[in-house]
């Protein structure tokens, strides 16, 4: 039974986009919480070794590899010295009991380029005031804002295909229209034009009646991609909160054209939420036509996300 189960745990992982999502979104869950699954290996080998059978432990070699191979590759340091941008990404969190003190921290976190989405409009002043002095350039477009040391321009916001809402999630009867959460901006480096995008797509929520809820973000995900597909420039940062890891298969359109900062170099999983004890990174910086030579996360704040940053070079 538990050479039977190690097997199968062996075949389950590298199999998992084969696990169909049309009942509750199992697939996208397994997928957010694939690299925990690794834990199932010591279990299996305490069973393995009370049952003292050597044949569940040698099946066991078989999750352990697949296991190494999938995500081995996080378990070393990948960041390289220098760099030519330090960018940023937060969600500050609507609820935030100390924007003022998140603020602060972020001023003195060093990043070029900043970007802060689930801004809540009562407190966005909070952050404009906090920032000023470390950011010249700043815009807010909706819930997402980008600051900046560098100059912006054609600043626009972006249709993801958000629900109404005051924060994307919901319809209110005294809102009607979509509530942005999106944007693109152009930096001017030194190196020459980057196109940043800040992005925060719309909650998923593991429900017991309809098990894992995606459908806002799944829709947003995928007008996210179409308008990544349409940029011109060749140069492209995508900061923010996008409600999932990387391996769910929602994202595979984002993926297929830009490389996540911390898989390329960062040092362990990286995980983001929630703060107090991560265990998915959901919040990511992506890039497209730059290299990352290191990804970090930085001290929690008021928020239940850490913040995320990158240096990249060109």
């Amino acid at each position: 039974m538990v050479a039977a189960s190690a097997l199968a745990l062996g075949l389950f992982m590298p199999l998992h986009s084969k696990i169909p999502n049309r009942i509750g979104n199992v697939g996208s869950l397994v997928e957010t919480f694939l690299p925990w699954f690794g834990l199932f290996v010591p279990v299996l080998l305490a069973l393995a070794v009370w049952r003292r059978s050597a044949a569940a432990v040698v099946a066991l070699l078989l999750p352990v590899v697949v296991w190494l191979s999938l995500f081995g590759g996080q378990l070393r340091d990948k960041s390289h010295p220098g760099g030519d941008l330090t960018v940023a990404s937060h969600n500050v969190g609507a609820g935030n009991p100390d924007p003022t003190g998140t603020a602060r921290d972020l001023a003195a976190s060093g990043a070029d380029v900043l970007a802060l989405v689930e801004l809540d409009p009562q407190v966005v002043g909070t952050y404009e005031n906090g920032l000023a002095n470390a950011y010249p350039f700043h815009t807010v477009q909706g819930t997402v804002g980008l600051w900046s040391k560098l100059p912006l321009s054609d600043t626009q916001p972006v249709d993801i295909k958000m629900d109404a809402g005051p924060l994307g999630d919901a319809r209110t009867a005294d809102d009607k229209l979509p509530y942005n959460r999106a944007l693109r901006t152009t930096v001017a480096t030194p190196q020459g034009p980057l196109a940043v995008y800040v992005a925060h797509l719309g909650s998923a929520r593991v429900n017991p009646r309809g098990g894992f809820s995606t459908g806002s973000r799944d829709r947003n995900a995928r007008a996210l991609a179409e308008a990544l597909a349409a940029e011109q420039n060749t140069r492209v940062v995508l900061l923010g909160d996008l409600n999932g890891t990387l391996d769910d298969r929602v994202f595979d359109d984002i993926t297929a054209r830009m490389v996540s900062a911390q898989d390329v170099a960062g040092d362990g999983f990286g995980f983001t939420w929630p703060a107090r004890f991560p265990v998915v990174r959901i919040d990511h910086i992506l890039v497209n036509g730059v290299q990352p030579e290191s990804s970090w996360s930085l001290p929690a704040t008021g928020s239940d996300h850490l913040p995320v940053a990158a240096r990249i070079s060109w």
